[in-house]
């Protein structure tokens, strides 16, 4: 039985348009320039793949410059990842909120993982 996953958030502001970094998070072209070695969608399956091996998941639910919801195809039916962009309200920067789940035991790891993905977009957008 595998054990229930907890939700976790980590933020980033971004130097850029919410447009231009809805682009980075909801396109094929766009998620394979930071986030996948090579990323497909047929409909509402992406497919990322990494070094040979491909993990699909489906979308969700999205809001165009706003957020992009999608499910893991081996995640439990309450479980997802998001990539959600808000405004700063007092600088109006533009920041990026992931959230997704994880064992308890290894948000710790997870949050690093994204924090070096996140790191790649930002070189990516010209904004590190």
């Amino acid at each position: 039985m595998s054990r229930k996953k907890v939700m976790y958030s980590v933020e980033y502001p971004i130097r850029c348009s919410p447009a231009i970094l809805y682009e980075f998070l909801s396109t094929p072209v766009g998620l394979q320039e930071w986030f996948a070695d090579k990323v497909d969608q047929r409909d509402h399956k992406f497919f990322f793949s990494w070094s040979g091996s491909t993990d699909t998941a489906m979308v969700l639910e999205n809001v165009e410059n706003e957020f992009i919801r999608f499910r893991w195809d081996y995640y439990g039916p309450d479980e997802f990842f998001e990539f959600s962009i808000e405004q700063g309200p007092v600088t109006n920067e533009t920041i990026l909120r992931i959230t997704d789940f994880a064992d308890k035991n290894d948000i710790k790891d997870q949050e690093q993982l994204w924090n070096s993905q996140v790191h790649e977009l930002k070189h990516r957008i010209g904004a590190s």
